[in-house]
C-alpha cells in the first residue's frame, strides 16, 4: 500500500514500483490524503476552480492508478495545502483503518523532508508512520471494528542526486515556499539508501499513468520531447529507506520490497 498526499504522487513518485509488483500479482492498494483541488491546471484560463478540480484530479488519478494495475483506491477527502491542519488523530485512525482492511505487508510513503519540504508530504509521513503503530495496537480504535494488523516493512520514498538531477531537469527546480522560507530538494546519500527497486520494464507504463494527469504535466513540456533513455533514467528505477522491518535489517542493499518475506 502506497499511502500519499496527492493525486500524480502515485505516478511521479513511485509508479513503477506500484506498476511492477502489481505485474508480478501483488495487490496494490493506494490511499490518497488530498483530492489536489487547490492545485494548478496547465492552462491558468481554464481552471474550474476548487470544487470542479478535485473531480476532475479525482478521475486523473483513478485513470492513472488503472493504468498501474492498482485496483484498490482510496480518497481520505483532506483539503489539499491544508494536511499538516489535519487533527492528528483522526487522520491517524483513517490511515489505520486502511491499514486493517487492506492489511498490506509492505507500505510505503514520504519520507519526513517530504521530498522538497511540501508541508502536505510532511504531514502524510508523520500520519502514516504513526498509523503503522496504531494499526497493531489493539487498544486504538473503535470497537467491532476490523482487527489490529501489522505492517512487516515500511518503506520511505528516497530520492538520490542521480535522480533528482534527472527529475529536475525534466521538470523544473523543486521548490516549497512555507512561512517565507524556500524549501529546497536535498538527496539522500547513496550510502543511505537501503533498497533499488529495477523498474525499467515498467517505465513505458509509468509514462502512460503521468500522462493521465493531464491538468498537472501539459505545462511540463520538455517530459513529451524526452528520449527514450532520458525516460528510463527517470522511471527505470526507484530508492528507498526502510524505515522499519520485522523481517529483516543490516546494511545490505535489497532489490526487493518483500525481502524476508517471500
Amino acid at each position: 500500500m502506497a499511502v500519499l498526499a496527492h493525486p500524480d504522487d502515485e505516478s511521479l513518485g513511485v509508479g513503477g514500483t506500484l506498476a511492477r509488483y502489481a505485474a508480478e500479482g501483488v495487490t496494490v492498494s493506494l490511499v490518497t490524503a488530498t483530492r489536489g483541488e487547490r492545485g494548478r491546471h496547465a492552462t491558468a484560463e481554464q481552471h474550474p476552480g476548487p470544487e470542479a478540480m478535485g473531480r476532475l484530479r479525482e478521475r486523473e488519478l483513478r485513470a492513472a492508478a488503472a493504468v498501474l494495475g492498482v485496483g484498490d483506491v482510496r480518497l481520505l477527502g483532506y483539503l489539499d495545502q491544508d494536511l499538516d491542519r489535519a487533527e492528528p488523530a483522526q487522520a491517524i485512525g483513517r490511515i489505520t483503518a486502511e491499514f486493517r482492511r487492506a492489511r498490506p505487508h509492505v507500505v510505503l510513503t514520504f519520507a519526513p523532508d517530504g521530498a522538497y519540504g511540501h508541508p502536505d508530504h510532511i504531514a502524510i509521513s508523520q500520519f502514516t508512520t504513526a498509523a503503522v503503530v496504531a494499526a497493531a495496537d489493539p487498544a486504538w480504535g473503535e470497537p467491532g471494528g476490523p482487527p489490529p494488523h501489522r505492517v512487516s516493512k515500511l518503506y520511505y520514498v528516497a530520492w538520490g542526486a542521480a535522480k533528482w538531477a534527472a527529475y529536475q531537469a525534466a521538470f523544473k527546480t523543486l521548490v516549497s515556499r512555507v512561512d517565507g522560507v524556500d524549501r529546497r530538494a536535498t538527496p539522500w546519500p547513496d550510502w543511505a539508501i537501503t533498497t533499488h527497486i529495477d523498474t525499467r520494464a515498467q517505465w513505458p507504463v509509468v509514462w502512460r499513468a503521468v500522462c493521465c494527469h493531464e491538468s498537472q504535466v501539459a505545462s511540463y513540456v520538455r517530459l513529451r520531447d524526452l528520449t527514450a533513455e532520458h525516460h528510463e533514467a527517470l522511471w527505470g528505477s526507484q530508492e528507498f529507506y526502510r524505515a522499519m522491518s520485522l523481517v529483516n535489517g543490516g546494511r545490505r542493499p535489497e532489490t526487493d520490497l518483500f525481502d524476508g518475506l517471500r
